[in-house]
């Protein structure tokens, strides 16, 4: 019987002189998927490249005195061994200077003219360079680039076209009879209403005024330009048009491709219609995620605002940095890159619940029994709890990484390390190692923590790859046996009788963040980011509107306007975590938020519509007041107040950033 496929793609990247941690976020994302995809026993492709043609890459090569294929042979290196360096395991690595891609393109280019899909007129417009884009006279802002603002100059030439319009329709439908197809469901919409609805215009697909590409075979003096050219790598890399294409009648239609959200116009609406004028099934699902952001914006090696993935790994490990950069972020939403929150991070949630986690079991185990927890041990109902979260957590995060929710899915197994933490202190096990007589229910105590560290170090591989098994050695398993299969995590007791464990050093030895934050600085040229102004506002429940003389002064308090300890004691403050969003129709300020409070489901109405975009809260921790009196707005039940901070024309929610379940109490 075949296994079930799965076929996952990053956007092949555009050869850069200067490598940055956002290369690595959508490739460490995609790595992540296709490990748990295998360890689910999955076949799976993964496919990952270079985009290696274009105007920009022969004007560099110029510059630099050599050939376009010489210039980019040295930087492929580079971007070949960052992903050795992140741990990538991707299945298939094309470059669109490979002799069979090219022969696919000009087959695909060929196949188009002859049906009449593509055609031969003249083109004007204007042309930006370093991004490889054309954009209209509306479409620029203050006559330069939209996208990194740099001058754009009027291109006219000779080009052929493919009837883009003419999908319009099928597209459309397409689209609205598959709402999985385009994720988070905001890219959807802006698809729809910004791009298609509008209208669709043909689209250039060749170029003469320069000749670094693929010759249109029947034409030589055009190349085929980018469109045709590095969208159909996700079907050339499989064999299409070719004398084997049994990888491409296998794992195609593609399940996901992981693109950024910048380039999800070009993979929901040139690619899919390329496809369907090919005659060919169109990918499941185009997941566009945010951008890691500096103050200063994107980040983007023609600002020079870069954070160099490499320095990071060789100062902090792989693991850690992946961790950082799929923790730090729900996955669609932007997110902003700090040293200070990455070290934070490395210190709060690897050293101390992870890295101490391990070590004090492991300690504890050698300490009263030698290395092996003896099998005569005495179970209590105190261990319950823990076992019956720990043997939750993965089925939630199968569901978070089914719907690429790594983010959600980390805090779920943090979750249950915290709750691992909590357990050693209530079980006390060196009150419980004075007396003799406890020895069998400080033997069960050793076990449960030793079994749901196995539990944990399983489920954290698809983002971790190395710190698994150095906790494996340390427990005494082997990679590879049953104790460390995936599906064993589904029940208790998969750790061996017999174990010995081996103390080790600590898995993520602490940081002091003054003393590492002023070294990261000097090294990467980059300090710590407070984060993006949003604009100014409030998120005050009830009316969004505050008149002005309601509305608080920074600076002192007056006496009157002091409040006793019991009068902040009647404010019931609650963590929440943010389930869903959407915008109040009819109501430009309003959204409505389906908010998680401990077991309790909350509905609040906030005036935050300017400053957030819907899905760019879910998955927040916010902070709320959870004893308000229900009102309605707009029609809508408000159960709640979430709070913000304002100041000017910045305003911020309060929110928590780490290891606190929805429904803790704020104090």
């Amino acid at each position: 019987m075949n296994r079930k496929t799965f076929y996952i793609t990053t956007p092949i990247y555009y050869p850069s002189d200067k490598l940055h941690i956002g290369h690595s976020y959508t490739t460490v994302a995609a790595d992540a998927m296709a490990r748990y995809k295998r360890l689910k026993g999955f076949d799976v492709m993964f496919l990952t490249g270079t985009d290696e043609h274009g105007q920009k890459i022969q004007r560099k090569a110029e510059e630099k005195g050599v050939t376009p294929k010489q210039y980019v042979d040295d930087i492929v290196k580079g971007i070949k061994e960052l992903w050795k360096i992140m741990k990538i395991t991707n299945d298939k690595f094309i470059r669109t200077t490979d002799k069979y891609h090219e022969e696919t393109v000009q087959k695909i280019f060929k196949k188009l003219y002859d049906q009449g899909d593509i055609y031969k007129s003249q083109y004007e417009g204007w042309y930006c360079t370093p991004c490889e884009s054309f954009w209209t006279e509306t479409q620029l802002v203050d006559g330069k680039c939209p996208d990194c603002g740099r001058e754009v100059e009027l291109t006219r030439e000779e080009s052929y076209f493919f009837r883009l319009s003419k999908y319009q329709d099928r597209l459309i439908k397409h689209i609205e009879e598959h709402p999985e197809f385009i994720q988070p469901v905001s890219r959807r919409n802006e698809m729809l209403n910004n791009f298609l609805r509008p209208g669709l215009e043909d689209i250039c697909v060749s170029r003469t005024t320069f000749n670094w590409g693929i010759p249109v075979s029947f034409d030589e003096k055009h190349v085929v330009y980018v469109w045709i050219d590095a969208l159909s790598n996700y079907i050339t890399a499989l064999g299409y048009m070719s004398d084997d294409d049994s990888d491409y009648r296998k794992y195609w239609p593609a399940d996901v491709h992981l693109v950024g959200k910048e380039i999800v116009r070009f993979h929901t609406i040139i690619w899919p219609a390329m496809l369907m004028a090919l005659g060919e099934p169109l990918p499941k699902q185009v997941f566009g995620h945010g951008w890691l952001l500096l103050e200063g914006g994107k980040m983007s090696k023609s600002k020079g605002n870069v954070v160099d993935p490499v320095v990071l790994v060789n100062k902090y490990g792989v693991d850690a940095i992946r961790y950082y950069l799929l923790r730090e972020v729900p996955f669609g939403s932007d997110g902003i890159f700090s040293n200070e929150a990455l070290i934070n991070r490395i210190n709060s949630d690897l050293a101390n619940d992870l890295g101490n986690l391990v070590s004090r079991t492991v300690a504890m185990i050698d300490k009263y029994f030698g290395g092996v927890i003896p099998e005569d041990r005495q179970a209590d109902a105190i261990d319950e709890d823990l076992k019956s979260i720990v043997i939750e957590t993965p089925h939630k995060v199968e569901k978070l990484m089914d719907e690429f929710q790594f983010s959600l899915a980390l805090s779920e197994i943090w979750k249950a390390i915290s709750r691992t933490n909590k357990y050693i202190d209530e079980t006390m096990p060196w009150v419980l190692a004075k007396d003799e007589a406890n020895r069998t229910r400080l033997a069960e105590v050793m076990y449960n923590l030793a079994e749901s560290i196995r539990i944990v170090s399983i489920l954290i591989q698809p983002f971790m790859p190395e710190t698994p098994e150095k906790i494996w050695n340390q427990l005494g398993l082997t990679a590879g046996s049953e104790a460390t299969e995936w599906e064993s995590t589904k029940s208790w007791g998969g750790y061996p009788a017999g174990s010995r464990v081996s103390k080790g050093q600590p898995i993520f030895p602490r940081i002091d963040v003054k003393k590492e934050l002023e070294e990261l600085e000097k090294m990467t040229g980059v300090g710590d980011t407070a984060g993006v102004s949003r604009g100014n506002g409030g998120s005050r429940h009830g009316d969004p509107e505050i008149p002005k003389d309601k509305k608080a002064d920074s600076g002192a308090q007056s006496a009157e306007e002091y409040v006793t300890i019991e009068d902040f004691g009647k404010l019931d403050l609650r963590v929440a975590r943010v389930l869903d969003a959407e915008k109040v129709e009819g109501a430009d300020k309003l959204l409505k938020l389906k908010l998680e409070i401990g077991n309790q489901t909350r509905q609040v109405v906030s005036g935050i519509a300017e400053y957030y975009a819907p899905q760019d809260l879910i998955g927040k921790y916010v902070v709320m007041i959870a004893n308000l009196k229900p009102v309605k707005i707009r029609g809508i039940e408000s159960q709640g107040m979430i709070l913000a901070a304002s100041h000017d024309k910045d305003l911020a929610l309060v929110t928590v950033d780490k290891g606190i379940v929805s429904g803790s109490k704020v104090r």
